[in-house]
């Protein structure tokens, strides 16, 4: 096992990546940015190394430095969390050359399925369905609608390189395809320095399922089962729960053992979710793979009791997973709200501010994953996520009753949250009933 890493993140998973590491009793190093100088999980770290002002760019982002306070602090290996610079390959393999571990999977992996052109071609090699839709990257407007056409509307433009909702855009028809077609390609190059779009056929009210699994360098590869994430605005998850309240025990078998196929073909190492979209049949395709710990991890090891972040950093420290398939065990549901500072009654807008008031909710089945503290001041240069609040309990109707009271308890003042919207949807009769897809929270909130 290592004996110090540093974490290239902030936030509630900066915590949660430094809370794993002691009680695998290993060091840990934290950076951060100005703006964060005043983050109570500093004081929680073994180190903590400021590495530039609020901008991203010039903090988070910035590869050198990070590098740079990996060295002055002699760590074995570098956790980067999820968003930031999770998924930069340019990042894995600068690590890899300065003989520092990346925690997450080899460069050639993160190359094959970071590019979801590429990954769509895998997943047909080992015969796993994919969303129909262009064979490659589609360089040409004129292309895009000849496909359109073809496929029939309507479709969706996704980046090649892109993840989080990001370069993505759906057409009715012509019209709006062509003005989604350059809008899509120049968010995906501010985005990810990468303009690559690509053309699938937009699946009418499905479902986001995704499979969390695990491999290791000794051959190793196993699932958690899955999470449902249909509850998204503007292909941002809300609300995710396990399991999947409308998989049979045949279909879960099927869409766990096509992830591992992808996952194996891939030779992927560490944590991956390996996500699908399920149609009104159950019929399940392949849409992308995220080389990462995902926000939405805390469901997966509240219903198989698993540890996700202990077990990226065994792997990444070359230990072999000590239990087989068999033993991971799926009990009860687990469902996570996202707690973001927006105000949902004015279009979601942000709402920065300092907190001067806080209560977290608790209770028998209750977890909550922040890094927010009374006296906190809420910015407006990172993501409005500010807490993750996860249920568990035997059934989904206990554990939306759960949620619902814990949501209550949560105050968060003067700042506006979320809580609110995901209090509604709870209590929505269509939620409660399990008729929900993609669209849900456009078509009723």
């Amino acid at each position: 096992m290592f004996s110090r890493i540093l974490i290239a993140n902030r936030g509630e998973i900066a915590l949660r990546i430094i809370r794993a590491c002691h009680e695998l009793g290993v060091g840990a190093v934290v950076v951060y940015s100005e703006a964060d100088k005043d983050a109570s999980y500093l004081q929680l770290a073994d180190e903590a190394i400021c590495i530039g002002p609020p901008d991203c760019a010039k903090s988070y982002l910035n590869i050198p430095r990070i590098i740079s306070a990996a060295e002055i602090t002699d760590v074995e290996a570098i956790h980067p969390g999820y968003g930031f610079l999770a998924e930069n390959i340019n990042f894995a393999r600068i690590c890899r050359e300065c003989g520092i571990v990346f925690i997450g999977p080899p460069v050639e992996a993160m190359q094959l399925l970071g590019d979801k052109v590429q990954a769509r071609e895998l997943a047909r090699k080992v015969g796993v369905s994919v969303v129909p839709g262009s064979d490659g990257a589609i360089e040409k407007e004129s292309n895009a609608l000849k496909l359109a056409n073809k496929m029939g509307y309507p479709v969706i433009i996704k980046a090649a390189a892109g993840g989080g909702g990001r370069g993505m855009r759906v057409a009715h028809n012509d019209i709006s395809l062509r003005s989604a077609f350059s809008a899509a390609r120049a968010e995906a190059e501010a985005a990810f320095g990468d303009g690559s779009i690509y053309l699938e056929k937009y699946i009418v009210e499905p479902r986001h399922v995704e499979v969390q699994v695990i491999a290791d360098n000794h051959g190793n590869a196993l699932h958690f089962y899955e999470r449902d994430c249909s509850i998204q605005r503007r292909h941002q998850k809300m609300i995710e729960e396990s399991p999947c309240p409308i998989l049979d025990k045949h279909t879960r078998g099927q869409l766990a053992d096509a992830a591992l196929r992808i996952i194996k073909k891939a030779k992927y190492v560490n944590a991956a979710t390996v996500e699908f979209l399920l149609d009104n049949d159950k019929n399940f395709y392949f849409i992308e793979a995220n080389a990462r710990i995902q926000v939405e991890h805390p469901v997966t090891e509240m219903v198989t009791g698993h540890d996700l972040i202990k077990l990226q950093l065994k792997i990444a420290a070359g230990l072999p997973i000590k239990f087989s398939q068999r033993n991971i065990k799926h009990t009860g549901v687990a469902i996570e709200c996202r707690i973001n500072a927006e105000d949902s009654e004015n279009n979601f807008a942000p709402s920065p501010g300092t907190i001067t008031r806080l209560i977290l909710p608790g209770g028998p089945g209750v977890r909550v994953d922040t890094h927010i503290h009374q006296g906190w001041t809420v910015s407006t240069k990172y993501d409005s996520m500010i807490a993750k609040l996860i249920v568990h309990q035997r059934t989904r109707t206990e554990a939306i009753a759960t949620m619902k009271r814990a949501l209550r308890e949560f105050v968060i003042e003067p700042i506006k949250t979320t809580i609110p919207v995901c209090l509604d949807i709870l209590s929505h009769n269509l939620f409660v009933k399990n008729k929900i897809d993609t669209g849900f929270v456009e078509r009723n909130f």
